[in-house]
Order: structure tokens, then sequence, then C-alpha cells
């Protein structure tokens, strides 16, 4: 599933991020409820992570504004108000559940997983990429390229997990640093360069035909 994530606090964002990824999911980020409604807006996603006290706007307007746009994305709640009455606020701003903090890893993954259930008619959850005769199962987080073990580090399977998604089209640098990295780097930096070619020599090294290709002056492709 993909995610989306609208929580101000850095740290609390990070460890729903880890939950998340480790449970085979996709997790894109806001920090603000303005961006946050616009990502949910712009974009598509399986489920969304709402933070109820958000900076420049609220969680529960920018649930209202979402639902009253037509905006069907599952949502969850998750706040510090954990009383009946805002529970309560919160179903009734469009929300299909509610999560107090502090909260169980292992009960977050579940409720995620049951908010993917409950869009009618909607598609199983990716488990498995594919680009050619390389593979990357979410769930077990296993990589193999014609049967042979790809073994990744966290970043480099992150980076791998965006470029596969994205197979036969270019990723820019920029998009990389955002939806990898989650930061906004200086361009100039070579932390692209260099994990990038640590991935090309563990996928292409030992095969006759390279599927990671750099594009001169846009970014690089991953042939689908």
């Amino acid at each position: 599933m993909r995610v989306l994530v609208i929580e101000d606090d850095a740290e609390m964002a990070g460890f729903i991020e880890k939950v998340l990824t480790e449970a085979g999911h996709s997790v894109d980020k806001a920090d603000d409820g303005e961006r946050g409604l616009a990502k949910a807006r712009s974009e598509e996603f399986d489920a969304m992570i709402v933070d109820r006290m958000l900076p420049e706007k609220d969680g529960l307007t920018l649930l209202r504004e979402f639902r009253d746009a037509g905006g069907t994305t599952p949502a969850l709640f998750l706040s510090a108000l954990g009383d009946v009455q805002n529970k309560v606020q919160g179903l009734k701003a469009g929300a299909e559940d509610y999560l107090a903090k502090p909260f169980a890893p292992a009960e977050l993954a579940a409720r995620v997983e049951a908010l993917g259930r409950r869009t009618p008619g909607q598609e199983p959850p990716v488990t498995v990429l594919k680009a050619g005769d390389l593979e990357m199962n979410l769930l077990t987080r296993k990589v193999t390229r014609a049967g042979q073990k790809i073994d990744l580090q966290p970043r480099e399977f992150r980076l791998l997990e965006y470029l596969m998604r994205h197979a036969g089209q270019v990723v820019t640098r920029t998009m990389l640093l955002e939806k990898v990295w989650d930061y906004n780097f200086d361009p100039q930096t070579n932390v692209i360069d260099v994990h990038v070619s640590r991935l090309r020599a563990k996928i292409d090294k030992e095969f006759d035909e390279p599927l990671l290709h750099t594009v001169r002056g846009a970014g690089y492709r991953l042939q689908g």
C-alpha cells in the first residue's frame, strides 16, 4: 500500500514510516496541513494517517476539506487527544479510524492494513515489483535478479524500490532526494551518485544486460 503520513513531529513521522515500511508499505510524508492536503488531492494513496494538531491547517479541517472535495482515501487520525469526544469529532470529520498516542506499532500496522480493505473494488496491494528479470518482494524485503539473491542496505532498498515503481521513466536527482532521502539537499551533493553507483554494482555487475542507466543531464532510468 502507498500511505500518506501527515505529521509535523519529525521523530514521530520517522517512527511511523519505519513501522509501515517494515510492514511492506510505501510512505510519503507531509509536515503541515496545507502540504498534506495538497498531496492528498494531487496524488493517489491507499490510506492516509493524519495528526489532529498540525501547523497551517489542523487535521479536522484538512480532512473535512478533502472529503468535501470528493476525496475518498481511507483515513486514520493519530492523536494524543484520545478521549471519546475527540474520537467522535475525528470520525465525524470523515476519518474511518482513530488511534490515540502512544500506540503499539503492531496495532498501527494492523489498522492501516484494515484501511486498505475499506475501498470497494480496490485492487489488492502490490507486494512484488518487477523490472525485467529483477524482482523485489516488499513483504519479505528480498531482492533477486534471474533468481540470484541480491543483498541491499536499507537505503539501497528504498532507492531501488523507487526506481522500480517508476521503471522505464527518467527519475531526476531532485525526485530521489525528496522521495528516498526526505530532505532537500544541496543539488550539488554527490550522495545520489554514490548510492546509485553502489546499487548498480549490485544489480548489474554480474549480469550481461545493465538495467540501471544514467540519462545524461536528466537523471536515471531503470529499464522496465
